[in-house]
């Protein structure tokens, strides 16, 4: 679901659409576990509830603890790259 709502905010019903194998109260679920994990943010209008990825705490896991392993692989890959060269 994050990766559809990457692109761009999707209504519940686009959601239910594109996973036609689980029903209407399935994907409810696993909405409201992303919310209140504050990963999708949902904002009504009418009938409709749009939901938005919420880019903000899978920056914050990056910079505290994936940029680390990061960084490490780009000296391998650098180091690689001068061996190979040589």
């Amino acid at each position: 679901m994050l990766d559809l709502l990457k692109d761009k905010p999707r209504t519940t019903g686009e959601l239910c659409d594109y996973f036609k194998e689980l029903d209407r109260c399935t994907v409810m679920l696993h909405l409201d576990v992303l919310t209140k994990a504050d990963l999708v943010i949902v904002k009504r209008e009418g009938r409709n509830r749009w939901n938005y990825i919420n880019p903000l705490p899978i920056k914050e896991l990056y910079d505290r603890w994936i940029s680390g392993y990061a960084t490490g692989a780009i000296d391998l890959l650098a180091r690689m790259k001068m061996e190979i060269e040589k």
